[in-house]
């Protein structure tokens, strides 16, 4: 490689590049195993170029973060609150099930980028324009985002969530099983989780339903 392909390679990594590029390797590996040296070899790269366009790898978290938050629709005002938040809840679900390795990351950053805060501010003013009170939208916002990232969590490490492989991995573990011992178990499994069509992610919009149910009826009494 001459000096100029060199610099070429050097001006073509931004930091859009470096954040993108993270986002995907996280993707790939996990965030336990993401290093900088890591992500500087998937861009080939070396790991100070990195820190010519990003000065940090908490400024990289923080980036990552910001830009799951990017994926994540906020609740279109043209909408009540409760379709609205509805909207926005499925939105991050289906984020966070892009990239399982955010959940737990989403409200650790103590340096949030304007995503981030738009995000925020936009659910929050969703909740205030729907009659919530200041108090009823701190509520709401912990009990909802605690549900999504709970439910994403769950869904991340489930060894599978519906089909084919859910019906092997009932079956290997009920089958073993000797006949009356665990019946509810056993019931459940078989009659419920082994029908046709049974997907753990449906119960994601029904358990959302019933809180967004409940938010609505203690606003109003």
């Amino acid at each position: 490689m001459t000096p100029s392909d060199t610099s070429s390679t050097k001006l073509r990594l931004t930091a859009d590049r470096v954040l993108d590029g993270a986002v995907a390797l996280a993707d790939q590996i996990g965030i336990d195993s993401f290093t900088i040296r890591k992500l500087a070899a998937a861009l080939d790269t070396k790991p100070m170029t990195i820190y010519h366009h990003v000065a940090s790898k908490d400024a990289i978290l923080d980036g990552m973060v910001d830009r799951v938050f990017a994926e994540i629709d906020r609740p279109p005002t043209d909408l009540d609150w409760k379709p609205a938040i509805r909207h926005r809840c499925s939105s991050a679900r289906e984020a966070l099930a892009r990239h399982p390795w955010a959940a737990p990351l989403m409200e650790s950053r103590t340096n949030p980028g304007p995503e981030t805060l738009g995000h925020h501010d936009a659910v929050i003013g969703c909740l205030r324009r729907g009659g919530l009170s200041l108090e009823m939208t701190a509520h709401a916002y912990a009990l909802i985002d605690s549900y999504i990232y709970g439910f994403a969590l769950q869904e991340a490490n489930l060894p599978a969530t519906g089909g084919a492989d859910m019906a092997e991995l009932a079956e290997t573990i009920i089958d073993p099983v000797p006949q009356g011992l665990y019946p509810h178990l056993r019931e459940f499994t078989t009659e419920y989780v082994l029908a046709p069509g049974y997907d753990f992610r449906a119960e994601f919009e029904f358990g959302l339903d019933l809180i967004l149910d409940g938010l609505e009826a203690a606003s109003a009494s």
